[in-house]
């Protein structure tokens, strides 16, 4: 699975499930600011990303993204290592 490919579920999951409009979403796009997402929310949106993660997410890999971006960057890794 590519960066991008994780940006379109990443956007899927945020539209679905938080009502937003998929104009917000972009790469750039502030979790807590443009798209008014809380902690509570960003838990939420990783925990619907786990379907594509084996195994337990750390929650402190997480601490540091702001962006959309920032939480591709972090999801990569976990994906790509485990799916050949």
């Amino acid at each position: 699975m590519t960066k991008d490919d994780i940006f379109i579920k990443l956007k899927e999951v945020l539209v679905a499930e938080f009502d937003l409009d998929p104009e917000l979403v972009k790469p750039e796009a502030l979790l807590y600011t443009d798209l008014d997402l809380d902690s509570i929310d960003a838990v939420d949106m990783v925990v619907r990303m786990k379907e594509y993660i084996e195994g337990k997410i750390d929650p402190v890999l997480f601490k540091n993204a702001r962006t959309v971006q920032d939480v591709v960057d972090v999801l990569y890794p976990l994906i790509h290592t485990q799916t050949p």
